[in-house]
């Protein structure tokens, strides 16, 4: 080993705390059924103070973690709360699920797989599956068929597009790392996801639906809130006069994703100094497009459907009480995170992985993955694999720098376990167990990995 890659005592020290502190969340969650709130909150002081981090700072790199997640992801879980409940109440899911299931029922997973793909362009994986929810679970009650054969196509159109496209922050820092072209990897990108959507989706989900045999009723924690004072709040929900038009409906569902993706193709074809540009850069920003969708809801899915607006109110205020749990959850496994990050895990792993001495497209890929087990981030894994790969990478033809990027993008989307809050999100959602949670989501993630490893290093032998 050099310098750069020999492991000194801390990176030993860190990987074991790092192995011991996801195998306490197990232990605590699973076996002695404590909270996953609190669990990931003991869980990440264990790992802050085993990995050395001073005493004085180890709730700090908690408290960063967790506010680095909600004070994001918070605000879109509610905003897409408000926008799903409203389009459940107001007749707008029945709507887009009755035209879904037009035609054979076999091809509902592969319609809510492009469905899910389409969506999941521009979006960010939280934005996209809570806006996903309301008509999946629809789709599962209307079919009454296993619920993971219509959740895995949609997960894994969200998940893929994440991980592998740009515009999503992950891709796109590792594009500007690297000094890869934007167009050539959205371009390969969109021909490895296709494939890799197919495999980890629909035909995956067949799988899954095997391995996790829940229904519409247990699978209908986000849509139903089967929370006993969440019923009795909407036990007397006045009813919709009408129904919201289908073209309302895709609207309004649309445009979000019509906003950021504005934003998108300015920040390609607009110069940054552009004053066009800056009001792009606002409107398109996930925050403001969530928002500008519900306030459009409350018209589309409110007032047109003869709902007052002391209703709405009403309304919006009971959308936000079955996400709170989830909120907390999911800011919980932002502090584990941080403090994996914070500890120096993903520099002792990044080490190890550069040592081994292989093809620059696996060894990217490998670290990535790495990062990713440890610090449960995509994005993370994916701008630090980026850096580790970087001065490898110099002179590289664009075309294997875009795959390069992409075999990152692939890794960085391998297993997710306790330590991303996607997985909680997941696991919340479908009201699933962990055990059940790790044999859907977890190996549909897996899939998708090795199906983008495999994808960009047989592209990386023809080009």
């Amino acid at each position: 080993m050099n310098p750069t890659t020999e492991l000194n005592p801390h990176d030993i020290q860190v990987l074991v705390v790092a192995a011991a502190g996801i195998a306490l969340l197990v232990l605590l969650i699973v076996w002695l059924k404590l909270h996953a709130f609190l669990a990931l909150t003991i869980g990440s002081l264990f790992v802050g103070v085993g990995s050395g981090i001073p005493l004085e700072k180890v709730t700090t790199s908690y408290e960063n973690g967790v506010g680095g997640v909600l004070g994001y992801v918070g605000v879109l879980i509610a905003l897409g709360a408000m926008l799903g409940k409203l389009l459940a109440d107001s007749g707008g899911a029945d709507i887009v699920v009755d035209r879904m299931l037009r035609g054979r029922p076999a091809t509902l997973p592969w319609k809510m797989a492009l469905v899910a793909s389409i969506i999941g362009i521009p979006m960010f994986f939280e934005i996209g599956l809570v806006l996903l929810i309301p008509v999946v679970m629809l789709a599962v009650h209307r079919s009454k068929g296993p619920a993971m054969r219509l959740g895995i196509p949609a997960l894994a159109g969200l998940s893929v597009l994440h991980g592998f496209i740009p515009p999503h922050p992950g891709p796109l820092a590792a594009i500007a790392i690297l000094h890869a072209d934007v167009g050539l990897t959205l371009g390969l990108g969109l021909l490895i996801a296709i494939p890799t959507v197919i495999v980890g989706g629909p035909m995956f989900g067949k799988l899954a639906a095997r391995m996790v045999p829940v229904g519409a009723a247990g699978a209908a924690y986000a849509v139903t809130a089967s929370d006993k004072a969440v019923a009795a709040a909407e036990a007397d929900d006045p009813k919709p006069t009408r129904q919201p038009s289908f073209g309302a409906t895709l609207l309004t569902l649309l445009s979000p994703i019509i906003l950021m993706l504005a934003k998108a193709a300015s920040d390609i074809w607009l110069d940054k100094a552009s004053p066009l540009r800056h009001l792009f850069d606002f409107i398109g920003d996930p925050v403001f497009a969530l928002l500008f969708a519900v306030l459009l809801a409350m018209i589309t899915f409110g007032t047109a459907v003869g709902f007052t607006v002391p209703v709405l109110a009403k309304k919006i205020g009971n959308s936000l009480m079955p996400v709170v749990g989830v909120m907390l959850i999911v800011g919980a496994g932002g502090g584990f995170k941080q403090s994996l990050v914070d500890g120096g895990a993903g520099q002792a792993i990044a080490k190890i992985a550069l040592a081994t001495g292989m093809s620059v497209l696996v060894l990217a890929w490998i670290v990535a993955v790495l990062i990713r087990l440890a610090t449960g981030s995509a994005t993370v894994a994916t701008v630090t694999a980026a850096g580790i790969i970087e001065k490898l990478a110099v002179g590289m033809p664009q075309t294997h720098l875009s795959l390069v990027v992409l075999a990152i993008g692939a890794g960085s989307v391998f297993f997710s376990h306790v330590n991303d809050a996607g997985f909680w999100l997941v696991k919340e959602y479908f009201g699933l167990t962990i055990g059940q949670t790790i044999k859907s989501w977890s190996l549909m993630e897996t899939v998708l990995a090795v199906m983008g490893l495999i994808l960009t290093y047989g592209l990386w032998q023809v080009v």
